[in-house]
């Protein structure tokens, strides 16, 4: 993994999991760089003087749409990978784990013929002269 992946994956935007209320006003300070305190004056001086319900409604719609956290900082880009595909949808998330497993299923299969067949043992035996 590039040093610029390394940078990139680390400046998304995710809720925080250690965050006060759905962690939103955290992940917004952690990708802008930004102390979080600056980000909730900031919301809740915007919430006195626009009304109230829509800065309330922004939150929450934001709380809803952003991904969370992952809990384990993923290492590689297959892991990223897997861990959007299971934060922006997790049927296709467990679709893609099915596939692995089957295909690990077939090749366990394959692998357990070629060494339970009659010839196997022939070849073992020619092999070391017994």
């Amino acid at each position: 993994m590039t040093m610029n992946n390394v940078f990139h994956q680390s400046r998304a935007l995710y809720r925080a999991r250690d965050g006060m209320i759905f962690g939103v006003c955290k992940g917004v300070s952690r990708y802008a760089d930004i102390p979080v305190f600056w980000i909730r004056a900031i919301f809740i001086v915007l919430a006195l003087f626009m009304w109230f319900l829509p800065m309330v409604a922004v939150y929450l719609g934001a709380a809803v749409l952003m991904k969370p956290e992952p809990v384990l900082p993923p290492r590689t880009d297959d892991d990223w990978e897997f861990y959007n595909s299971y934060a922006s949808s997790r049927a296709l998330a467990l679709a893609r784990l099915k596939r692995k497993f089957e295909q690990l299923e077939r090749r366990t299969r394959r692998v357990e013929h070629l060494i339970t067949r009659r010839e196997f043992e022939w070849d073992q035996r020619l092999k070391t002269g017994q």
